[in-house]
């Protein structure tokens, strides 16, 4: 084990060096799995025991180590998100459910024609269509890639709203009076080409989720959805009985 130098004459206190130093080394993975224990610590840093006790228990308030009496400290895995199946699902709501801050990067917010999609949507091709493409985070780490196609009839006052902290739905109920109701789903396993494996934050062996949903206040389609969802932080669920078989439909 290589040892590893704190400086001793600066006025930061040794367990914000300390703190600082595991931050960073969280942050580049370079303990795997495995989050030292508090002797391998002491021996590391050179360091008391009082002081590692310090670091960790900060560690353990920002939630990136869980510690508790007698027990090895174990870096945190981020939470895993849940889609019920058979539900309304709001991947904004899922997210803010498990403790973590859901934030969007949109990558594109404009009125455009598809053809393809208007078909979906029981309209003429050449009809305009709001088009809302959005990098979706967990905390720091990307989680999905969301594309919404809404018809621009009813979605246009969408164009104005900043939906970096926003659930579409809300808004779209809100601003438009367009509620979605239901509607159907298809989720898919799918190996991510490299564009979206980068901006997925994800290696090579790490899957993901294609789900496409047609979304419909009532009888009248009002959302064509695309989202590539990472599969090591998201699953999806769904309840049975003897009596009903699975409960199936759609939602994200």
């Amino acid at each position: 084990m290589t040892a590893r130098t704190l400086d001793r004459l600066a006025g930061e206190p040794l367990w914000a060096q300390l703190l600082a130093d595991l931050r960073r080394r969280l942050e580049h993975d370079e303990f795997g799995v495995a989050f030292p224990g508090e002797l391998a610590l002491v021996a590391e840093y050179g360091v008391s025991r009082h002081t590692v006790r310090e670091a960790v228990r900060r560690l353990r308030d920002e939630g990136l180590v869980i510690a508790g009496r007698g027990r090895t400290p174990r870096r945190a895995e981020p939470a895993e998100i849940e889609q019920p199946l058979g539900e309304i699902f709001s991947l904004f709501s899922a997210v803010e459910a498990t403790g973590q801050v859901q934030r969007s990067v949109v990558r594109t917010l404009d009125v455009r024609a598809d053809g393809v999609v208007a078909a979906r949507l029981g309209l003429e091709e050449s009809t305009p269509l709001v088009h809302l493409e959005r990098l979706r985070f967990a905390d720091a780490d990307p989680l999905a890639v969301d594309r919404v196609w809404l018809p621009e009839r009813l979605a246009a006052p969408l164009l104005d709203v900043d939906f970096s902290r926003t659930a579409l739905y809300t808004v779209y109920a809100a601003k438009c009076g367009v509620r979605v109701t239901g509607g159907s789903e298809r989720v898919r396993a799918v190996v991510p080409n490299d564009a979206e494996r980068e901006l997925l934050g994800i290696g090579a062996g790490v899957a993901a989720f294609a789900i496409d949903r047609l979304g419909c206040a009532g009888e009248l389609p009002v959302e064509w959805r695309q989202t590539l969802v990472r599969a090591d932080r998201f699953s999806v669920t769904a309840r049975f009985s003897a009596r009903d078989g699975y409960r199936m439909g759609g939602g994200v």
